[in-house]
């Protein structure tokens, strides 16, 4: 009886919803207003600055879609709200209830950030719980928000038109709640920028363990996700074969910058972005940079066809993000650096370009 129930349930859901979304009065959000489709039967969301593909089995997204760009954020950001609601357009038994998450043990984890809403109106509803996913709270507080969505912002601010970014989750490891709310496996974010003809996507483990890796195709994205997000790409200038043989591979775009040299070494490198660079007056030859891993490296020849970096400090500097370097400008061959964190420890100095460094925190 419960098999036939489940089967009059899914004909049930495939007769009103579509995988194939409208978004009537959102169109505009999608990039030449190509809207994905999706194996996922659900529901469409259009709020002011952001729209929603619902899955009401799930009930959590499918997908989240924003258009962003540098304008947004030059603006007055307005305050969070923390005023989490549930979905009042979506039928009772679809909602995820805010009962379902408490105590559960996972975060109301934003597909689309509070922090990415540029007026009061947008901010309050990105707070709809049919914008959230359980997630896992050090993942949501830590690796998703320092290393996913605070790198795609930064991106947009450094680039010029829109960018789109949808957001989204697959998989099952469980429920939460009386309303059985899916706890995806993975997270996913798609970024693609028209107007230099790229795309590119992060996709992080729904752990608190979790530990970043270099992003991923918008081909492989599709594969695993099963979603086709349509994106107008443009085909890419072809080379002959020969040129193709001799050339490196390059590396897929981070919405953040990464050192060149992590082409020719281990991915995993490009977990840690550069958070800091300092060029040495008078000399730009001489160039630091630090990266959020509380990695600081040194190049003597920056401007050569093939600079060489080396590392510098490891095992002595902490572990931290690097917030600060300066060269001396009488001497480049002292340099101070100050780490993120609370703990003693957080501002070095050296006097030898990285050979030996001393603690002057005090």
């Amino acid at each position: 009886m419960k098999a036939i129930r489940k089967v009059l349930l899914f004909i049930i859901l495939l007769t009103h919803f579509n995988a194939f979304a409208l978004f009537d009065q959102c169109k505009g959000l999608f990039p030449e207003e190509q809207i994905p489709t999706s194996p996922q039967a659900g529901r469409d969301l259009c709020f002011d600055g952001f729209a929603i593909y619902y899955s009401p089995q799930d009930k959590k997204p499918i997908y989240t879609i924003e258009k962003l760009n540098q304008k947004q954020f030059l603006a007055p950001h307005p305050r969070r709200t923390n005023q989490f609601y549930e979905e009042a357009r979506l039928p009772y038994a679809e909602r995820a209830q805010l009962s379902d998450y408490r105590g559960s043990g996972y975060d109301r984890g934003h597909n689309v950030p509070a922090g990415d809403m540029s007026n009061d109106q947008s901010m309050a509803q990105s707070f709809s719980l049919a914008n959230m996913m359980p997630q896992a709270r050090q993942n949501n507080q830590g690796i998703w928000s320092k290393n996913v969505e605070e790198p795609t912002r930064q991106y947009v601010k450094r680039t010029s038109g829109d960018v789109y970014v949808y957001t989204g989750s697959v998989g099952k490891a469980g429920a939460i709640g009386n309303g059985r709310v899916t706890i995806p496996t993975h997270l996913f974010k798609l970024v693609y920028d028209p107007n230099k003809n790229s795309a590119w996507a992060y996709w992080v483990e729904n752990t608190n363990e979790a530990k970043m890796s270099p992003p991923i195709t918008y081909e492989e994205l599709e594969h695993k996700t099963g979603n086709h997000f349509r994106l107008p790409l443009k085909p890419q200038a072809s080379s002959t074969s020969q040129e193709t043989k001799n050339t490196k591979p390059q590396a897929k775009p981070v919405g953040a910058w990464y050192p060149i040299f992590f082409d020719d070494e281990s991915p995993n490198k490009m977990s840690n972005l550069i958070s800091q660079i300092a060029v040495a007056k008078g000399n730009s030859d001489i160039v630091w940079f630090g990266d959020t891993g509380g990695r600081l490296y040194y190049s003597s020849n920056a401007t050569a066809a093939q600079p060489t970096f080396t590392v510098k400090g490891t095992g002595t500097l902490p572990a931290r993000s690097v917030l600060s370097l300066l060269i001396d400008k009488t001497t480049n061959t002292t340099v101070y650096a100050g780490f993120s964190g609370f703990t003693s420890g957080n501002l070095w100095k050296t006097t030898n370009s990285g050979a030996s460094w001393t603690n002057i925190s005090g």
